[in-house]
């Protein structure tokens, strides 16, 4: 498998890319997430790759952060969603700005992403949901963003607990309303779970 590569632009014209590595020219496909920080052609560069075989094809993708490689890599394991629409969402839509559509569940947001009908966008809400937890609790989750909500960084722990994402849901909506701070949310939840 190919997770990396660097070396020299040879080309690019969105959303294909050439790298060449020691004499070798690799042909990738990359969102516009990537292409806006490529730098000009002949310049070096360093992307995360994802690797797909197909019958027909070998393809590589390229990426320019983790974050972007881990929610394609995600979008991937939902029904229906290859990687075409998979580069066309980090295309029209940021990683973090992707995270906040499935946590307010706004399919609006989603089907204005060129290639995203309704039920397409609904199917990634329901699917996605249980995969966004932070990147450090669950390996191969989607990073939350950095000004992550007291609710979304107490699921998060709970899952890293072990928890099942919809247990944890369940165990914070018992937890009661009110502006909790992350250590409270999570204390009522634990003591929830308890009196189970």
């Amino acid at each position: 498998m190919i997770g990396s590569l660097r070396g020299r632009i040879g080309s690019k014209t969105p959303p294909q890319l050439t790298i060449e590595v020691g004499g070798v020219g690799y042909e990738l496909e990359a969102p516009m997430s990537t292409f806006f920080h490529l730098p000009a052609v002949g310049q070096d560069v360093r992307l995360l790759t994802h690797f797909v075989v197909r019958e027909d094809a070998q393809l590589l993708y390229g990426f320019a952060t983790e974050d972007e490689r881990r929610l394609f890599r995600n979008l991937l394991k939902v029904s229906g969603i290859g990687p075409k629409i998979a580069l066309a969402l980090l295309s029209g839509i940021s990683v973090e700005a992707f995270a906040e559509c499935v946590q307010n569940e706004d399919v609006a947001a989603l089907i204005r992403v060129p290639g995203i009908g309704r039920k397409t966008a609904e199917r990634l809400l329901i699917e996605m949901r249980d995969r966004l937890v932070p990147a450090d609790a669950t390996p191969g989750a989607v990073r939350l963003p950095a000004d992550a909500s007291p609710e979304s960084e107490a699921f998060g722990a709970l899952v890293a607990l072990g928890y099942r994402p919809a247990e944890a849901t369940r165990l914070l909506k018992a937890a009661g309303p009110g502006t909790h701070s992350t250590e409270e949310l999570i204390r009522r939840a634990l003591q929830s779970a308890a009196r189970e």
